[in-house]
């Protein structure tokens, strides 16, 4: 017998009435948000950063593609790295769909990794993905954007992720086991592994110059992970017990 509560669907509707009311709050603050989050300033890009793309070199500039804007998801796949990272792989399944109907709003969505585009494209293959990504493997791009480090900077504990020095899990000594594991199924270890971190930056061409609108990292690419938001609605929600979920082709095999 469930330990839920129960109750009679007169009872129900009255519950959801009330919930409803909490979510239209929260939809207007999200719209809010979403206002305040393009007002922010645009920053000039003075750097000349270059990637390696299946269509071969290319500038910041060549990855719109013909759009006014693009959108970077830092996707954690380093140098050193057999696989990418599992989390980012699984907001990544998403990207297929979705990719040709931002193009068609002028929005450019790519990845990019510093890894080697060979690793990217024998992953990308792997998994299935038609979406672009791009290698910055030549470039202080990752670097700039503060989604990867030195060793140096992780010796001196001087790594700034998420606006703010130290904090989260990755900078952490031992390593928590999550990360421990994360970096086992890349094929690396935990302070290789945590070298490089997720995030999503936005940029706007404007007369020929490339701006920087936004970047956010962490929990901030939570709206980005599609899987959550259904969870998010199911009866037990995210009912979370550790790490769940692996890369798409990897659950038949466990």
């Amino acid at each position: 017998m469930t330990g839920h509560i129960t109750a009679t669907r007169d009872e129900w509707l009255a519950a959801r009435l009330e919930l409803l009311k909490a979510e239209k709050e929260l939809t207007r603050r999200s719209d809010e948000l979403a206002q305040q989050r393009q007002s922010l300033p645009w920053v000039k890009i003075d750097k000349d950063y270059r990637f390696d793309t299946d269509a071969g070199p290319a500038s910041l500039t060549d990855l719109f593609q013909g759009r006014s804007q693009l959108l970077v998801y830092h996707f954690m796949f380093g140098p050193d790295y057999k696989a990418g990272c599992p989390s980012c792989s699984m907001i990544a399944d998403g990207f297929n769909g979705f990719a040709v109907h931002l193009a068609q709003h002028d929005v450019m969505l790519m990845a990019v990794s510093r890894a080697p585009l060979e690793k990217l494209q024998a992953y990308k293959k792997r998994m299935g993905w038609t979406f672009p990504w791009a290698s910055s493997s030549d470039s202080d791009f990752n670097f700039d954007f503060n989604v990867s480090f030195t060793e140096q900077q992780q010796r001196e504990g001087t790594i700034e992720y998420n606006y703010e020095r130290g904090g989260h899990a990755m900078d952490m000594t031992p390593a928590p086991e999550p990360v421990a594991q994360f970096a086992k199924t890349c094929g690396t270890d935990a302070p290789t592994y945590a070298r490089d971190r997720p995030g999503l930056s936005a940029f706007v061409l404007e007369d020929g110059i490339v701006y920087h609108t936004y970047t956010t990292y962490a929990r901030g690419l939570d709206a980005l992970w599609g899987a959550y938001q259904w969870l998010d609605r199911a009866p037990l929600g995210r009912n979370e017990t550790g790490i769940w979920w692996s890369r798409h082709d990897e659950y038949e095999r466990a």
